[in-house]
């Protein structure tokens, strides 16, 4: 399944605004992550499992034992973002 994945502040500025990825049915959000971490290079570096990075399934907050759904919207940001 097709997943949109959106960047924002800082994580924006290393990797740009959006990318889709393909996931197996049945994944979540800390497995995206994780397929985001394997591509390696900036991805590594930003999404590291040592940064603080918030996640938000549909435009809502979650964990990343979120179950994903088919053409899902995932936003990874850092804790505090300016306005």
């Amino acid at each position: 399944m097709n997943i949109q994945v959106r960047y924002f502040a800082s994580l924006r500025e290393a990797l740009g605004s959006s990318e889709t990825i393909e996931m197996p049915s049945g994944s979540t959000v800390g497995q995206l992550r994780d397929a985001l971490l394997a591509l390696g290079g900036r991805h590594a570096d930003v999404l590291a499992r040592g940064r603080a990075v918030r996640c938000a399934l549909n435009q809502t907050l979650c964990d990343e034992s979120a179950l994903l759904s088919a053409d899902a919207e995932v936003a990874f940001f850092p804790p505090v973002t300016g306005g």
